[in-house]
């Protein structure tokens, strides 16, 4: 995330120069480097998250998604702790999340669709079913564009304006894990695909939207100043409890990114 990048110049020696000088006021290289490390964490897990996707192990696919939503969420704890930060650690962040939260649940989403369009193939044209095949894709190119705009959009330091692309991928994610342990009746899987090509559009819209939604970052712990945080937070333990309960722990995952782009409609003008 933030990482401060050293001048050049600041490594040449002169006249004033000592080891103690550097010590009080250089950041040390290897200390420097530790987030985009963490960051180069996230993005290694999205590569290997792609591989399960191929191969149809979504389940696998979700738990190195998961992963990488822990590296990066812990690069830019890192880099705050640590008080470093740096032009290209930011942008590295944005290079690792469009592979672990765009291509991840793009090719989640193909592999789904690849399980029910050869079940329809015979009633449609062969070029339908290719574009269609291909169309989950889009949400790798819009989580692209989502991470370029908020690398330049300088209101958004305490909240999201546009759905956050991690958000976006553990809903595809999570339904498309259930569509995968839940096969559907065979007069049911038109309207499904059409389903999830509206959800696509609705996704890729909303990502790069100015719909604004409330981050779970906290100035203090007040309730006053994080009731949508807490009540949040509170619905979304008992939306997983209820979803381990019932076996639909995927189906949940989504439900909680529904619930969560609910409540952010709903409390933007307060």
């Amino acid at each position: 995330m933030d990482h401060v990048r050293a001048e050049c110049s600041s490594i040449i020696p002169h006249k004033d120069f000592s080891i103690l000088t550097f010590r009080n006021n250089k950041i040390p290289l290897v200390k420097r480097h530790i987030p985009n490390i963490i960051t180069s964490f996230n993005l290694v897990s999205g590569c290997i998250a792609t591989i399960f996707a191929v191969d149809g192990e979504l389940l696998y696919a979700l738990c190195f998604m998961l992963l990488g939503l822990l590296f990066d969420f812990f690069d830019g704890f890192t880099a705050r702790l640590l008080g470093v930060s740096s032009p290209i650690g930011k942008e590295l962040d944005s290079l690792a999340d469009v592979i672990t939260f765009g291509l991840v649940p793009s090719m989640m989403l193909f592999m789904t669709l690849q399980t029910y369009l050869p079940i329809i193939y015979e009633e449609y044209p062969d070029a339908m079913l290719y574009i269609v095949s291909i169309i989950p894709f889009a949400i790798a190119a819009f989580s692209a564009v989502r991470l370029a705009k908020f690398n330049l959009d300088t209101r958004q330091s305490h909240s999201f304006i546009g759905l956050p692309t991690p958000a976006n991928a553990l809903f595809w994610a999570g339904l498309t894990n259930f569509l995968y342990r839940h096969p559907i009746h065979y007069y049911l899987v038109p309207v499904t695909i059409g389903t999830l090509i509206l959800l696509i559009a609705l996704s890729c819209w909303i990502m790069v939207s100015e719909v604004p939604m409330f981050a779970l970052k906290f100035k203090n712990f007040t309730w006053k100043d994080n009731k949508v945080r807490y009540c949040f937070m509170i619905l979304a333990a008992v939306v997983v409890t209820a979803g381990v309960g019932l076996q639909i722990y995927d189906l949940a995952l989504s439900l909680l990114i529904v619930l969560y782009s609910l409540i952010s409609l709903l409390v933007r003008n307060k």
